[in-house]
């Protein structure tokens, strides 16, 4: 299975759109956003295949959030927790509070996907690989990640800087 990791769009409802793109045209299965949506139209770019999200320290209004991500059919996370796929545990958070990070490798999951920083990661720490998408606002490069489950590859993807 692939899925396709997003974080950190800050507003970029084109820009997430196009990003959506590339991830379906990779063939991902399912779409995780680690946050920073600012707006619920960034979230309704998302549906149309089984998606995950949680809140970032940039998304204010969580009800309006909230309501977008139940018309995409969404899981909301809150602020951090975990998504089974298959017997692969994947945590997901912003990335913004370290006791939530540090809650969520404590969980002893194979994946922890964050944002926050606006920079694309991707390292093993233990048992656990961190993985950071990078972002769709306020990167040197406007990035997304797939995430092979099967092959246990992460790939990251340019989003063209085309404005919006």
């Amino acid at each position: 299975m692939r899925i396709g990791i997003l974080s950190d769009t800050h507003d970029q409802v084109a820009r997430t759109a196009r990003a959506v793109t590339i991830l379906v045209g990779q063939g991902v299965e399912a779409l995780i956003h680690c946050g920073d949506y600012t707006c619920p139209e960034v979230i309704l770019e998302c549906g149309g295949m089984p998606s995950y999200y949680v809140f970032g320290n940039n998304d204010f209004d969580q009800a309006d959030l909230r309501r977008a991500m139940a018309a995409v059919g969404g899981v909301c996370l809150e602020w951090g927790g975990v998504a089974a796929f298959g017997t692969r545990r994947v945590a997901v958070t912003h990335g913004d509070s370290e006791p939530e990070m540090r809650r969520l490798a404590g969980l002893g999951p194979y994946y922890l996907l964050f944002g926050h920083s606006h920079r694309k990661a991707d390292e093993r720490r233990g048992a656990t690989r961190w993985v950071n998408p990078g972002a769709l606002y306020r990167a040197s490069e406007w990035t997304v990640a797939v995430l092979d489950l099967n092959t246990d590859g992460v790939t990251f993807h340019s989003v063209d800087a085309r404005r919006g």
